[in-house]
This record gives C-alpha cells, structure tokens and sequence, in this order.
C-alpha cells in the first residue's frame, strides 16, 4: 500500500498540536466531503486521504509511531485490517450495508460528525448510524468565553455593588443551530440523507452571530484594580445553557477626588494649618465610609503620614485589608486679621530674639 504523508494531505507541520490537526481535518472535512460534492470520485478520493491521515495522526500512540517508522509504521497489517481501523471501506457499500441504499453512509457521517460542531446535525433525527470504518462524533461545541472590564468607583470596591454592564458576545446562530451549514434533506424508507449542505448565509458558515447584552453583576467587598471575576455560564451562548462560556471581567477602580489606592492601602493628603500642625489638634478626616477624628501631634510637618490600620479596602480570601493612609500637607493662612498679623509678628520676633536655628541653614552650606 503506498505510504502518504499524513502531514501534508492535512496541510499541517509536524510539530503540529492535536488541536491544530483537529481543526485542519474539520475545514477538509467541510470541504471535501461527498454529500458536498456529489458525484465527484475527486473530491471522494480527497476525502478519504484527510481522514485516513486524521485517524492517525489524532491518536497519540498510532502519530507517535507514524513518526518514529514513517512509511514502515504499519508493516505486517493486512489491507483488510487497515480498512477496519481507518475507515478505508468504500463508501457506497458501507452505506447501502448501513441504510439498504447506496450514498446513504455519507449523509449519516456528515450528520453525525458535523453535528457536534454546534448543535445543528447534532446527531439526531438521521434515522441512520455511522458509515462502517468512521467515529468521529465528538461533544457539542461549548460558547466562547468572553473577557470584559467593568469601571467601579472606590466606595463602591469597598462594600460591594450590582452593576449593569454591556457585553458583546458571540452566540450560537439560531439559523443553523451552530453548524454553519444549511442541508437540504430527502426520506429513502426510514433515512432521512441529506442531499445537500451549503453555508448558512446568517452566520457566513461560522456557526455564530455578534450578540449584545446587559447583565446584572454582583461586585464583591474589596475588589482591588486587576481583580478578575470569573461568572459561570454568562459569555457566549452554546447550544444547551450548560455549554454556555463564562464571563471574566477585569475590575479597573475609578478614579477617586479625594483618594488614590495602592493595592489595598488607601492615601489621602490632608490638609492642616500650621498652628494646628505647630500646637497639635484633633481634626475631621475623610473614609470611604464617613470621617474619623484624627489626633495631629504637636511639631507635625508636611510630608508625615498618619496611618488608620485596617481602615483601607477590605480583604479577600487569606488576604487582609488595607490601611488608610494621610499625608499631612501644613497650609499657611492667606487671610490674616490686623490682629492676627500683629500676632504673628509678635511670634517671630520673639524666636529671632530666641535665636531660633535658620531652617535653611543647611541648605547654604557649600
């Protein structure tokens, strides 16, 4: 029996992966199949070589050893054994043997094996089994999964929301039920065979349609930019609810007027006068969920940062929450009283008497 180049009738490399293979020998399949080309020994002969190379090149052990022995990679098995593994039975006599008609066989593989594609053929209502020599009916198609970003303010990561989001998703076309195809069929006795298959024109042959959608999500306490949420079930639909894809969505924070966020520490800048940050003071300061009384300790300068334990966005899991964070920014009045002046005159005289060190001191030295 002459030797094929499997790799080559699948037009695939051979470091190929199984799932580039499958998906090489589905769009031949589509392709070349009889029911398609009725009447065409050609495109018969084509179809044959692609599924002969599939059958071993899509078991591990039987590639593996394809690869190791090439040509040799069956020596010693008979033509009859080699039609009862791969399928090299004519196609004709295997379908009268199967539904007492001649061409029958190729409606029911087709049927069977395109209907796992999405749901269309699905394998049901054919009243026929598979052609002898072929098993290629595989699990529905499940929906693609789809990847979302949802905007969610600071206060709204800290105690958990719903929100409504738009999605475009890909769904399973209600025209070909996911197939792709479009088959015309005729009854021969209890056999219905399909005469004919032509892409679907809704979905263009891909089996799928853009969908749009708005769906309610719960966001959970303590989000952190990058969260990733995965909900089961809400991406693409595909042809049974437990085929549908999952909806991950990635959690950016919306920026905030009063806070910025590192991971789960929350930082505020806050301001204080300077007799506040020179005498010391209780003052009001902001949360995410109303205000605490902050105590600033007597000599505080800008740049030093109060620090509320626990106070910033909740933990997750093993993880635990963030701090609150303020940065004290001491602020200068602009709008000073005569008496206040005087005030403040009267201070800096008595510290330059006081020979108070020069603050810039430092900063003149060569």
């Amino acid at each position: 029996m002459e030797f094929r180049d499997y790799y080559k009738a699948l037009g695939v490399e051979r470091t190929a992966s199984a799932a580039e293979i499958k998906a090489a020998f589905r769009k031949l399949a589509r392709k070349y199949h009889p029911d398609v080309n009725p009447n065409k020994k050609e495109a018969e002969q084509r179809f044959k070589e692609i599924n002969e190379a599939y059958q071993v090149l899509s078991d591990a052990a039987k590639r593996k050893k394809y690869d190791e022995l090439g040509a040799d990679w069956e020596r010693g098995a008979t033509e009859e054994e080699m039609r009862r593994r791969y399928g090299w039975a004519d196609f004709e006599t295997a379908g009268a043997r199967e539904t007492g008609e001649g061409g029958a066989g190729f409606s029911d593989f087709f049927a069977q094996f395109f209907g796992g594609l999405g749901g269309g053929f699905a394998g049901r209502g054919f009243g026929g089994r598979a052609a002898r020599g072929f098993d290629f009916a595989e699990s529905p198609v499940r929906g693609p999964d789809i990847e979302a970003e949802v905007e969610v303010p600071l206060r709204d990561a800290m105690r958990g929301t719903k929100m409504r989001i738009g999605l475009n998703a890909e769904d399973e076309c209600a025209r070909c039920g996911g197939s792709g195809m479009i088959t015309a069929e005729e009854r021969r006795g209890k056999a219905r065979v399909i005469r004919s298959a032509e892409p679907c024109p809704a979905c263009h042959g891909t089996g799928r349609l853009p969908a749009r959608r708005t769906l309610e999500v719960a966001i959970p306490p303590g989000v952190v930019d990058g969260t990733r949420i995965r909900l089961k079930g809400q991406g693409s639909k595909g042809p049974r609810p437990e085929l549908n894809g999952d909806l991950y969505l990635s959690v950016r924070l919306k920026p905030d007027h009063v806070f910025t966020v590192n991971g789960r520490d929350i930082r505020c800048e806050l301001p204080v006068w300077d007799y506040e940050a020179a005498l010391g003071a209780e003052v009001a300061a902001p949360t995410l969920d109303g205000r605490v009384a902050l105590k600033i300790p007597p000599g505080s300068q800008s740049g030093r940062v109060m620090r509320l334990r626990g106070r910033g966005l909740p933990g997750r899991g093993k993880e635990g929450a963030g701090d609150l964070l303020y940065e004290l920014r001491v602020l200068a009045p602009t709008d000073l009283t005569d008496d206040e002046r005087r005030l403040l005159e009267e201070l800096a005289d008595r510290r330059r008497k006081r020979a108070v060190p020069d603050p810039r001191a430092d900063l003149m030295r060569g």
